[in-house]
């Protein structure tokens, strides 16, 4: 008679049994050289192979939450406007098209500019959320009305622009003042700032008056329940000593004396050098390394480029409220008196001891000259 086929239990034991005769197959082969600890690699090679849960957790609160816990409703309406600009931003950058000379987005009915789509997202955001009379650009200097009341919003709509088109992280700055003007306030008057950088993932790092710390939140982007949400990932409390350095603005060192003596002091101490020639990723390696120091001085023959309302101030807010100092040579940024758009400053972001030597061998001397 026929032969009574498997029965699907039979064939489960059947498999069972083929894999383990694998695995001791596998097992027993162990190439020359090979040690314990190279095996104990490959298994860990096989599980990281495993289907994993997001490193998202469902407790983590989105910013959304956190603003309501943490911000007056005018501030948090300001603030989630510009959240959600920098998700349109981040999607935009992500599917532009590049040359060597510019990347290109849709725009409505438009192909624009990479920046001047961001600047255009921003201010598109800030008018509908209601809580901002007046808003300022880096790319349009003017202070602009929004037709709203509580706050003032001064924005560098896409900090590192030049380099998007070789894929190198870049980002956006922004400052929140309360009242309705951006001209004739200091740092210290800050409602809030924030950095978006737009890199492998796309982040934002927020400081809040009269909240400890910088807050990370990251836009999550991998088809789960929380897809599309910003989600609070880290907060940064303290900038410690160590040697890793950005130097900006390495032209001046030709005359300026006491930058090319602190760039040779970092050199010949072993200092690492991680510098992108972007201050928003730049910046934000010392905020997530807890160490470091960016610097950007300026020289006779080299100016200042940056410019205080849009980038020097609310980096200098979120670097001081996580722990660091900053300094223009004499002082903390957010003691420049803002009195006009355009006005530019040197800087210097990091740890106490780092923005110190900056001081001591750079300071103002070659400011104003």
């Amino acid at each position: 008679s026929a032969a009574t086929p498997p029965q699907p239990t039979s064939l489960a034991m059947i498999r069972a049994v083929a894999v383990l005769a694998l695995a001791a197959s596998a097992a027993a082969f162990v190439p020359s050289g090979m040690t314990a600890g190279h095996r104990m690699a490959r298994s860990a090679v096989r599980m990281s192979d495993e289907p994993s849960t997001s490193a998202v957790s469902f407790t983590q609160p989105t910013v959304d939450q956190f603003l309501a816990e943490s911000a007056e409703p005018k501030l948090a309406a300001a603030l989630s406007g510009m959240f959600a600009a920098c998700k349109e931003i981040g999607y935009k950058i992500r599917t532009a098209s590049c040359d060597k000379m510019a990347c290109f987005n849709e725009f409505g009915d438009e192909q624009l500019a990479i920046d001047i789509l961001a600047n255009n997202v921003i201010f598109q955001n800030l008018k509908q959320s209601g809580a901002v009379a007046t808003a300022s650009s880096e790319e349009t200097p003017t202070e602009d009305p929004m037709g709203g009341e509580g706050y003032s919003v001064a924005f560098d709509p896409l900090d590192g622009s030049s380099i998007v088109d070789t894929n190198f992280a870049v980002g956006t700055i922004f400052g929140v003042w309360p009242g309705d003007r951006l001209v004739g306030v200091t740092g210290r008057g800050l409602a809030a700032s924030g950095v978006a950088v737009y890199g492998p993932r796309t982040t934002i790092t927020l400081a809040l008056d009269g909240l400890d710390g910088a807050h990370e939140f990251l836009l999550v982007d991998d088809f789960s329940g929380r897809h599309g949400q910003w989600v609070k990932t880290n907060t940064f409390e303290r900038i410690d000593e160590g040697k890793l350095f950005a130097p900006g603005n390495l032209r001046a060192t030709q005359d300026n004396p006491g930058y090319e003596e602190l760039y040779n002091y970092w050199v010949a101490n072993k200092y690492q050098l991680r510098y992108t020639g972007g201050m928003v990723p730049d910046v934000n390696q010392i905020l997530v390394k807890g160490k470091g120091v960016f610097v950007n001085p300026e020289s006779p023959s080299a100016k200042a480029k940056l410019r205080v309302l849009y980038e020097v101030a609310p980096i200098g807010f979120l670097v001081e409220k996580a722990g660091g100092k900053t300094s223009d040579g004499e002082k903390s940024v957010l003691d420049i008196p803002i009195t006009e758009t355009e006005q530019r400053s040197q800087v210097a972001y990091g740890s106490a001891a780092e923005v110190d030597r900056f001081e001591k061998l750079v300071g103002r001397n070659l400011a104003e000259a």
